[in-house]
């Protein structure tokens, strides 16, 4: 028996075709004698039905930070251009933040060492922050999630920071267009 892999009107990447569409119906194959259908297709608008394995959902960003990968970590790179001497004023003389994103140590956010011994301490807070959204993230989730299960029990104040949230949440899971501008972010949005 089969069933519904996809929603209507959920935006899929069609593989054989290399674009994405939108389910607008599902078709279900029936035959006699049997309770549920023995094959669903999918209509996308592209002329003809496809199967579930020609399909591929679009990754939400909920998918995208998966919690079991170990978290974003901050560690310490040596300053090859200056001796600890010579940066002092520094907060950790001698290094500068290295944000890693990878399992393996590398991948993430960097800074040049003219720029971080510009302003070391607004570095420093910025790889902090870095290091600290996945949590910031999963926590505005939780708030919004908590304000959609009973709205009407959530003081306005909440319901407001819980629906900045969404907007945060929606703005990260905007894929953009190969060759599209970087959208500008608006104070308040982000």
């Amino acid at each position: 028996m089969a069933k519904a892999v996809f929603q209507r009107n959920q935006k899929v990447w069609v593989e054989s075709v290399g674009a994405w569409a939108v389910i607008e119906k599902i078709v279900p194959v029936w035959a006699r004698g049997f309770d549920e259908p023995v094959r669903v297709t999918y209509d996308v608008g592209l002329g003809r039905d496809f199967h579930a394995h020609e399909l591929r959902a679009e990754q939400s960003s909920h998918e995208l930070v998966n919690d079991d990968e170990p978290s974003w970590r901050l560690l310490r790179a040596r300053n090859k251009w200056q001796q600890p001497d010579d940066c002092a004023h520094h907060p950790y003389p001698g290094t500068y933040p290295v944000v890693v994103t990878d399992a393996n140590d590398w991948g993430g956010w960097r800074v040049p060492g003219a720029e971080y011994d510009r302003d070391p301490l607004k570095i420093e807070f910025q790889a902090r922050l870095i290091t600290s959204s996945r949590r910031l993230l999963s926590i505005a989730r939780h708030l919004a999630s908590m304000v959609d299960e009973s709205p009407e029990d959530a003081p306005p104040e909440i319901r407001r920071l819980a629906e900045e949230a969404r907007k945060v949440d929606r703005f990260l899971q905007q894929i953009p267009a190969a060759g599209e501008a970087a959208p500008e972010v608006a104070e308040d949005a982000a």
